[in-house]
């Protein structure tokens, strides 16, 4: 009697694959499967020899997404993507997989919330051969912008409240205070009785005199924050991610995590900071391990009105001997050096990598954004590179000791100064090292944000069409 493949349930929950022999033998050339989770969306990656075919239905309620996917018989690399779904999966509560019929395998993807599926096939680039790409979007997507308002006056208002009772509980525990506060008190009855007494048809001014008085004996006046400051906002582009891993060290060591670890202690440093007054609050494009594409880089920085965009990587050559950090800005008529244009052109080839449903995107959206570059925000660029080359310059060695420009995609917002940083070279064993170490990362971070408070202090922000 044949064997059928069947879907089990525990009793926890837990979804359990049950393979027969005749399966296992026939299951098509899986090569890998992937779940990238994050808030942003959530991508499902399914490596296999050949392109599959698919056909795809949502349904709404309750939220899933059923995918048939064509030409395949179950194959039990594809027990791990039912085991890959985490608890924290903001999208995906489970998947449900089976052999709906012969050459024919269904996903069925339960969702936490309703979403926009996207579906769709890449062929073979770089390290990958043909992938299918399941991506699920939030129905309703948050305003980064509101977001960082909400984030700041949270921590503005923690701070307001702990400055509030400390100064409470110091006016409270302080003796000579106690002791300023009652004489004072006892001048300011003395002297409320003569005016009394001077002036007993104004009795107002009997009463507020004392009040003002009796100052000493209440803690010091502060003002609650405000929505109306005028926020400082730098973007930070960790390069790569998801299934781009950037590139990769002699020791293994990825691009994509790597540049995450220091924007994220660069965030850190930024929202602590205060310029002119101003405090300042860092947005990253990505805050953990998923794929960005080009264009949405700029337009999330976009999205929050940015003040500046930071772009950071780490360089690799055919060379391990290459070593040094670079800091780029855009260029209007070419690439500065033939290296450059190297550079360039291999950040811009990431969205290949990472893979971009081609179908839902506008082929002309980078170029458009190219032929709105001002020179102004080249020239505002510069002079951020400048800042922040001169500060790199004093924690490690230079590839050149001058910004250089060429076509970087992601530098191509007409209304924001951007520079892209390349911290070192990855593909050098001495460099690698130096990336991986905490402390290295730290003075990395360190400098950039003196460079951005160099670049603030003789460039101030501008007004926002938002005033936040």
């Amino acid at each position: 009697m044949q064997r059928r493949s069947l879907l089990k349930g525990t009793a926890n929950g837990t979804l359990v694959l049950l393979l027969g022999s005749h399966q296992i033998a026939r299951g098509s050339g899986i090569i890998a499967v992937r779940v990238w989770p994050a808030v942003d969306y959530t991508r499902i990656t399914i490596e296999s020899d050949v392109a599959l075919q698919t056909k795809q239905t949502f349904i709404k309620e309750p939220p899933r997404l059923a995918v048939d996917i064509e030409g395949l018989d179950l194959n039990p690399a594809l027990r791990e993507l039912v085991a890959k779904v985490k608890s924290d999966d903001p999208f995906i509560s489970g998947i449900r997989v089976g052999q709906s019929s012969p050459g024919i395998v269904r996903l069925v993807l339960d969702l936490k919330q309703s979403a926009l599926p996207q579906v769709f096939t890449l062929p073979p680039v770089a390290a990958y051969a043909h992938r299918l790409v399941l991506d699920l979007y939030p129905l309703n997507q948050i305003d980064p912008l509101e977001a960082l308002i909400k984030e700041r006056m949270k921590d503005s208002t923690k701070k307001f409240e702990a400055e509030k009772n400390a100064a409470t509980s110091t006016a409270a525990t302080d003796p000579l205070g106690d002791l300023i506060a009652q004489k004072s008190k006892k001048i300011s009855e003395n002297n409320a009785n003569n005016i009394a007494s001077q002036a007993i048809n104004t009795p107002d001014t009997a009463q507020k005199l004392p009040e003002k008085d009796n100052k000493l004996n209440t803690a010091p006046s502060m003002t609650a924050p405000s929505k109306t400051d005028r926020l400082i906002i730098v973007a930070l582009d960790p390069g790569h991610g998801g299934e781009d891993p950037g590139a990769i060290g002699p020791a293994g060591t990825r691009e994509k995590d790597v540049v995450l670890s220091v924007a994220l202690k660069l965030r850190d440093r930024i929202n602590k900071s205060v310029v002119g007054g101003n405090p300042m609050r860092a947005y990253l494009t990505r805050d953990a391990d998923f794929f960005v594409p080009l264009n949405d880089r700029v337009k999330k920085a976009q999205k929050v009105q940015a003040d500046l965009f930071v772009s950071i990587h780490a360089d690799a050559f055919t060379n391990p001997e290459a070593r040094g950090a670079s800091v780029f800005a855009l260029s209007e008529k070419g690439a500065t050096s033939a290296s450059a244009k190297w550079l360039a052109n291999k950040e811009n080839a990431a969205d290949a990598v990472g893979g971009v449903n081609i179908k839902a995107k506008d082929t002309n959206v980078l170029k458009a954004l190219l032929d709105m570059s001002t020179s102004a925000q080249i020239n505002d660029s510069l002079h951020l590179g400048r800042a922040v080359i001169k500060e790199i310059g004093g924690v490690g060695k230079l590839h050149k000791p001058q910004v250089e420009q060429a076509g970087f995609a992601v530098l191509k917002a007409p209304d924001i100064p951007s520079v892209l940083i390349e911290t070192a070279f990855i593909s050098n064993p001495s460099e690698e090292e130096k990336l991986r170490s905490e402390a290295y990362q730290d003075q990395l971070a360190d400098a950039v944000m003196r460079g951005i408070k160099r670049y603030f202090a003789r460039n101030p922000p501008l007004a926002r069409n938002r005033q936040i």
